[in-house]
């Protein structure tokens, strides 16, 4: 394939707006929320993210693929977008430790991507009329049968995704040997969040997301935490039942993005879909127990209510986004619990949240 001479492709808003753009080489349609990430590097680990499942990205850095690929550089064993919108999309890489180019590992993955959009002004319309859904289609789809088919595509408020993410099958991370046993809830885990529990001497089981709360127990945990994900948090029932049962023990465990929100939720607070919610490496959050600033990963399209929160007598908010003063972490006053909403084990250059993974062991250590 020559690089000028590829063929048009199509982004279709589901309000009915049209973006066009050139196709990478990869025929199709894909539907999803579309969605924009503010980070400058990263992509690889942005397309990886179990809770991107079931949208479509929009990168605001204007140069994607530039750094190739690297097997090793992923939080997830396939591609979790639905498909991706760029400006200017790059064949060929340079990078010493690269595996593959962008191109071959979307080939691999069969991800369908547009390039040769104006995403500034497509960022700038998502931030005015807010997510919504999308079709990408490279092989010549008629736009009156994308509207027909992307009208069927069901909204993200109400949709239930971590059973699409989450393993089918309990399996286990880290040293048999390690100090701390934890029972982790894979909503959508990343594997760094696994990674930085390990590296503090963690030996870490990992349940699908329906798992009991007995059945977490079986494995006689330090500790509990609960994963990041895809999809609305209130749909997932069993989830918030465990986790109910997890604080009615008083066990200590820590909650991530999406469980951050289940455990709101265990406790009668309610959660929204934001207007376009926050997906970037530069997001910064204010630890109001501490007076610091913080410069964190983030990437969530739900949050909790923060005027609920603030009504519950035994939950208190600890941190929150300087930008929209939402929720981005809390923690229980009479439970060995806490959460935040943003991305401690994402390290895009800043490492200002990995203390959180020291709280959960020094909770572990108070609780013995």
């Amino acid at each position: 394939m020559k690089y000028s001479n590829r063929k048009e492709a199509v982004l279709l808003l589901a309000d009915g707006t049209i973006f066009y753009g050139k196709s990478i080489g990869i025929e199709g349609t894909t539907f999803g929320e579309v969605c924009f990430n503010t980070g400058m590097t990263g992509y690889q680990e942005i397309f990886t993210d179990p809770s991107y499942f079931g949208q479509i990205m929009v990168t605001s850095n204007p140069h994607i693929g530039n750094y190739g690929t690297n097997e090793e550089e992923v939080e997830a064993d396939k591609v979790m977008i639905s498909g991706l919108v760029c400006k200017n999309f790059s064949f060929n890489h340079s990078r010493v430790n690269s595996t593959q180019s962008l191109k071959e590992y979307f080939e691999t993955n069969n991800l369908v991507a547009i390039s040769d959009v104006d995403t500034r002004a497509l960022v700038s319309y998502i931030r005015d009329n807010g997510a919504m859904n999308a079709a990408i289609s490279t092989d010549g789809t008629s736009i009156e049968d994308l509207k027909k088919r992307l009208a069927e595509v069901p909204d993200m408020k109400g949709l239930e995704l971590a059973s699409k993410v989450s393993t089918k099958e309990p399996y286990f991370v880290g040293n048999p040997d390690a100090k701390y046993k934890i029972s982790a809830l894979d909503l959508g885990i990343k594997k760094n969040i696994l990674r930085n529990l390990a590296k503090r001497d963690c030996y870490i089981k990992v349940f699908p997301y329906d798992a009991s709360y007995e059945d977490l127990k079986s494995f006689e945990p330090d500790g509990y935490f609960l994963s990041n994900g895809p999809g609305d948090p209130a749909p997932l029932i069993v989830a918030q039942e465990t986790a109910k049962k997890i604080l009615a023990e008083n066990e200590p465990v820590f909650g991530i993005c999406l469980g951050h929100q289940v455990l709101a939720l265990a406790n009668g607070v309610s959660t929204y879909k934001m207007f376009n919610g926050h997906r970037g490496i530069n997001h910064p959050v204010k630890n109001l127990l501490t007076g610091e600033g913080e410069i964190t990963s983030q990437n969530h399209g739900f949050a909790v209510v923060r005027e609920d929160l603030e009504k519950h007598p035994e939950l208190e908010i600890t941190h929150e986004h300087v930008n929209d003063h939402t929720v981005a972490g809390m923690r229980m006053k009479n439970k060995n619990c806490f959460s935040v909403q943003y991305h401690p084990e994402a390290g895009p250059g800043p490492h200002d949240a990995s203390y959180l993974f020291d709280t959960f062991i020094e909770n572990i250590e108070k609780s013995k």
